[in-house]
């Protein structure tokens, strides 16, 4: 089980997906990205908007919640993690939606939306040039004008940053490493 680390919800467990389709961000990692995040913004606030592409457990996104941000949307195509998030999202009573479809698809179909803070935590097999191209479309279509991105990919795959998003920082933490960009 997976905990949440801080706010609201501090120190609530949450599901996670079981078998090999999900790997939940570990608890020192986000506490790290969390610190890192409200260093970066000021804290949350209750007018941020938070997009989870890939959201597994919906752990990256409930943490936000809990720690001020106003709203989630939760993006996850397999159907067990779904439902798992889903789960995840009752329990605690969050102000959140769950989409149960690829991210392609609800960035394809879904009317623009204005989030500030953009998670892709994709599988590690997915392709670099794939999540840049996901980047990009989400700066297109629905990202705020000063939307915070953080990628999570494997230490050992190198990302580049599409144009119109400015790499911030990167930051490794054993086989994962996060990439903010603005």
């Amino acid at each position: 089980m997976t905990r949440i680390i801080a706010g609201q919800y501090g120190g609530r467990r949450i599901q996670t997906p079981k078998g090999d389709g999900t790997r939940p961000t570990s608890d020192r990692v986000r506490e790290a990205l969390f610190s890192s995040l409200e260093s970066e913004l000021g804290g949350f606030v209750a007018e941020l908007r938070v997009l989870d592409l890939f959201a597994g457990s919906g752990a990256l996104g409930l943490e936000a919640l809990s720690r001020g941000a106003g709203s989630a949307q939760f993006v996850e195509s397999d159907p067990k993690a779904a439902a798992v998030v889903r789960a995840n999202v009752k329990e605690l009573g969050a102000p959140a939606a769950v989409a149960r479809v690829t991210a392609e698809r609800y960035l394809r179909d879904t009317p623009a939306e204005a989030f500030s803070l953009v998670f892709i935590d994709p599988p590690y097999a997915l392709p670099t040039a794939q999540v840049a191209a996901l980047v990009a479309t989400i700066k297109a279509s629905c990202a705020a004008p000063e939307a915070l991105f953080v990628v999570e990919r494997s230490t050992r795959d190198p990302f580049v940053w599409p144009d119109g998003v400015e790499g911030l920082r990167s930051k490794k933490y054993g086989e994962t490493t996060l990439w903010y960009g603005r």
